[in-house]
């Protein structure tokens, strides 16, 4: 995953059969746009893939629990399985200040599971943002 200058090291892939169908990173500050988050460009990358806009039986995993927006789409995706590896307690909706991914009210549910590979998720992370800081960019 190439990334350019700037973007958050979050990803995502969308594997079903053990196929990859789709993958994603975040590229908000690339393209000047709020919804390129990794899930979105991972599920918008599987459902062309397929040719449906469902994903029926999928695992997604991702480096970092979804924000609302994308856990809406994963679970308007009709995804299985969610897999994430750190928590993000300031925009997490897959457990951490909600959970979109189990809301009965909603027609689809994910199951979700948590902290797979979360201590190098967030070493990642946190050197990311620490190099960041050091060139005055936060």
């Amino acid at each position: 995953m190439a990334l350019d200058e700037g973007e958050v090291p979050v990803g995502a892939v969308v594997v079903l059969g053990g196929r990859v169908l789709g993958r994603g990173h975040n590229q908000v500050e690339a393209t000047r746009d709020p919804t390129a988050h990794a899930e979105i460009i991972a599920l918008g990358a599987a459902c062309r893939a397929v040719e449906v806009p469902r994903l029926t039986g999928a695992t997604l995993y991702a480096t970092m629990e979804p924000c609302p927006m994308c856990a809406g789409a994963i679970v308007q995706a009709r995804v299985a399985r969610l897999v994430y590896a750190c928590a993000d307690p300031r925009a997490g909706y897959c457990g951490s200040l909600g959970n979109i991914a189990d809301d009965p009210r909603l027609n689809h549910r994910v199951a979700v599971s948590s902290g797979v590979m979360a201590e190098q998720a967030s070493a990642l992370l946190a050197a990311f943002f620490e190099a960041l800081r050091a060139r005055g960019r936060t």
